[in-house]
């Protein structure tokens, strides 16, 4: 990443319903094991979810709606070559604001369609003073790389959001933040940024955060995905052989969700839930009826920023 092809990207405002080039392996169909293939098609029916959006999740009469970007991001340090479609939201007032925290979700097109609305439920809380003022980075995985072991398919998502590393971190962290910082000032305390994200990407958002607590104070996962795709599953026994790190963690997942060939992702999460609790973490385990979707996340997202950023607002 270089100055000039940050001053060089091209932040385009566009309207919420703007679908840029979000990743899609149409072609996972052709290779997933057939038992995978039943399990994600039972699990993924919400039509028997008891799982409801609130009112805080729809827009607000006297709530300003904010503005969001949308650009094209190539990488050039971490994942060289590789292309990615990024959106930026910005609630009314962030710009003026002297600080802002920050809310990065990854697969970031499914927090911002219907199922979570998040850029409305950021606009309502921030202007309610319940959150503070909190911006949205949504990260698309890169478009071209290897797929997945097993599943196949011809995106960057595993590479991204499954390895266990801190290079996804690092990306975020020299890549994407300066982009971030064109348009507001961005907070240095990893207290006032959460990184969030769904199967893969709360994989994703966990590895992150305990690479670079430094940058991540928070967590939020749904259904993540701690199990064996490129070895998150080993993340439970990370995080007890390891000192306890400065990170706070929301995760969820439902008795519906999905046992496949990688690992079993109610189970992985509970052992994630023991770990978190062996070593003291501040962390809500929360565990629903629903299957691999957001309907749960969406219905409780307010809940859970408030519950996240709770010790920095004055109570109301």
């Amino acid at each position: 990443m270089t100055h000039t092809q940050v001053a060089a990207t091209e932040l385009e405002l566009v309207d919420l319903d703007h679908w840029g080039m979000i990743t899609n392996d149409e072609d996972l169909a052709n290779t997933l094991p057939l038992k995978d293939i039943a399990m994600y098609e039972l699990s993924e029916n919400d039509s028997v979810s008891e799982y409801r959006l609130t009112s805080e999740s729809s827009p607000q009469e006297g709530v300003p709606a904010g503005k969001y970007y949308h650009f094209r991001w190539t990488s050039h340090t971490v994942y060289p070559g590789v292309t990615s479609s990024v959106y930026l939201y910005l609630p009314h007032g962030a710009e003026e604001a002297e600080s802002v925290n920050l809310m990065v979700c990854l697969d970031g097109l499914e927090y911002t369609g219907e199922k979570v609305r998040a850029t409305t439920v950021l606009d309502n809380l921030v202007h309610s003073g319940e959150i503070p003022m909190t911006v949205g980075l949504f990260h698309n995985p890169g478009e071209t790389g290897p797929g997945y072991p097993i599943y196949g398919g011809s995106t960057n998502r595993g590479v991204e959001y499954d390895t266990v590393s801190g290079d996804f971190a690092r990306y975020l962290v020299e890549e994407l933040f300066p982009v971030i910082r064109t348009k507001v000032r961005l907070t240095d305390d990893p207290k006032g940024r959460v990184i969030c994200g769904f199967s893969s990407g709360g994989a994703g958002a966990f590895t992150a955060a305990f690479h670079r607590p430094d940058e991540f104070g928070n967590v939020i996962s749904h259904c993540g995905s701690f199990i064996n795709i490129l070895g998150a599953n080993n993340l439970p026994s990370m995080v007890r052989r390891a000192p306890r790190k400065p990170i706070r963690v929301w995760h969820q997942t439902g008795q519906r969700d999905v046992d496949i060939v990688y690992g079993n992702i109610p189970i992985a999460n509970h052992d994630l839930d023991a770990a978190l609790k062996y070593r003291r973490y501040d962390s809500m385990f929360v565990f629903g009826t629903a299957g691999h979707t957001l309907g749960h996340a969406g219905a409780v997202f307010p809940e859970t920023l408030r519950w996240i950023f709770r010790d920095q607002v004055e109570d109301k």
